[in-house]
């Protein structure tokens, strides 16, 4: 889930509807909500948040060590002009990252995931992966053929991937994949998918990279 802040509900609402088309889920708030919700929001809540986009709004200079508090994910600043002074102040800022608008939301998918790499510090396989996973909107490819998965199933595999040999509950992949104030999906929908995505994994990779533990949730070992 991703969290998109700004002043205007056209911006807020246009960048909610073009994550939305990609399957992803967000939420859009002014920045007023955005405190309230960043002081009330539980741990699991603040788990399933993959990446902020700070749009245009009075404390955005300082609104990133106000987020360092509650959460470690990207943070992504939208910039209005082209102004290298803006840029260098946002980065000072302890922001990840700054893009200039219009920017496809692939693009942002894709800038969040480099930063989670470059927090995880993960070392680099000597071997390359039979599956790889791309974050972008793209499908996964095992042997270098790609894997058509519809867009739930790979962003759940994208999650697992992002959080590889972590346990994670049946509740935090929903609220990572349907956002935490989806009311009109159950949440056991999250086993059927699963289900369907480690078949296809096993059926083209000969086992299962999905650990799955009853009333415990997912693991992926690779």
């Amino acid at each position: 889930m991703y969290i998109v802040v700004d002043e205007r509900q056209m911006v807020t609402a246009g960048y909610v509807a073009s994550f939305d088309r990609e399957g992803v889920s967000s939420l859009g708030l002014f920045s007023g909500e955005f405190k309230d919700w960043l002081g009330a929001a539980s741990s699991s809540d603040l788990e399933a948040v993959q990446g902020f986009l700070l749009g245009d709004f009075q404390d955005r200079m300082t609104c990133a060590d106000v987020i360092r508090r509650h959460s470690r994910a990207p943070i992504i600043a939208l910039s209005e002009v082209r102004s290298l002074e803006q840029t260098l102040e946002l980065l000072a800022a302890n922001i990840d990252d700054v893009v200039r608008k219009p920017v496809h939301v692939r693009e942002i998918l894709a800038r969040s995931e480099a930063i989670w790499r470059r927090m995880s510090g993960a070392p680099t396989s000597e071997r390359p992966e039979r599956l790889k996973v791309y974050f972008d909107g793209r499908d996964p490819e095992i042997d270098g053929e790609s894997l058509v998965l519809p867009r739930r199933e790979r962003h759940i595999l994208e999650y697992l991937v992002r959080n590889r040999g972590r346990r994670l509950t049946k509740t935090q992949i929903f609220n990572a994949i349907y956002g935490i104030y989806s009311n009109d999906v159950e949440e056991s929908v999250i086993e059927g998918h699963v289900s369907k995505l480690r078949k296809k994994l096993r059926q083209r990779l000969g086992y299962d990279p999905i650990e799955a533990k009853r009333y415990i949730g997912y693991t992926f070992v690779g």
